[in-house]
């Protein structure tokens, strides 16, 4: 059977098969969440229902950790609120791209959004803007189809493997390993670098804070100081552009 190009069939599996790449390099953190939420002591149910409710990486990475701290619930969702902001900035950079679409497509492609996931898609929809590319949320299916399903498999392999290894053993560590992996190769501008630095050094000041605190004071601060850098940087552009505007003139 054939397709004319951009059927919804041809979007799904081009989705599909730009995302793989990525899905491939999701494995190891899915492996080690499973490991890392049974050392914290988080049931192995509960944590494969963060990872298929939740289904944010970085959000359950913390949630597990301080699920093992004893740390409140209302600061445990305060805490992966604050952590999962980006999604918003996210949303609204794909709303004008769906919102023609029904409210069960919006709701469902909602839940698939993820870092990854957004990655390719907003690179798809600038590739082709011509009005007949109009199944380009199948390409979105696509690539969150597959980080879901990696996912969920590499949790519940990690989940496995940590049930056989000795308490003993101590793999606490690997949280931090996995963040410093995640973090290090984004910081490549000012406002990145800053922002890590500043939520670095209120993580260290305030580490004493009771109920870790610490940790949503830390986000916060990085998130300040990116963002009134990046502005900074808006505005200079614009004031040199101007200037130059003006000496052509």
């Amino acid at each position: 059977m054939s397709f004319s190009p951009f059927t919804a069939r041809q979007e799904f599996v081009a989705g599909l098969k730009a995302e793989m790449p990525i899905a491939l390099g999701v494995i190891p953190f899915g492996l080690i969440f499973g490991v890392l939420a049974l050392a914290a002591g988080v049931p192995p149910l509960l944590a494969l229902a963060m990872s298929s409710l939740v289904f944010a990486g970085s959000a359950q990475f913390i949630g597990a950790q301080l699920i093992g701290a004893g740390t409140p619930g209302l600061v445990i969702v305060l805490t992966t609120f604050v952590v999962n902001l980006r999604h918003a900035l996210y949303s609204s950079s794909l709303a004008p791209q769906m919102k023609h679409l029904p409210r069960r497509w919006q709701f469902l492609l909602a839940y698939l959004l993820t870092d990854e996931a957004y990655a390719m898609t907003i690179i798809r929809y600038q590739q082709d803007k011509r009005d007949e590319a109009n199944q380009k949320h199948y390409y979105f299916l696509g690539t969150g189809v597959l980080l879901w399903t990696v996912w969920q498999v590499s949790t519940a392999v990690g989940i496995f493997l940590g049930t056989q290894v000795p308490p003993g053993w101590q793999l606490d560590f690997t949280l931090a390993l996995t963040f410093i992996g995640l973090v290090v190769p984004t910081l490549k501008d000012k406002p990145h670098v800053a922002s890590a630095a500043a939520a670095a050094m209120v993580a260290v000041l305030t580490f004493s804070w009771p109920y870790k605190l610490g940790l949503v004071a830390a986000a916060l601060s990085g998130i300040f100081v990116g963002v009134i850098l990046e502005q900074g940087q808006r505005f200079q552009a614009g004031l040199s552009a101007a200037l130059l505007q003006e000496e052509v003139e």
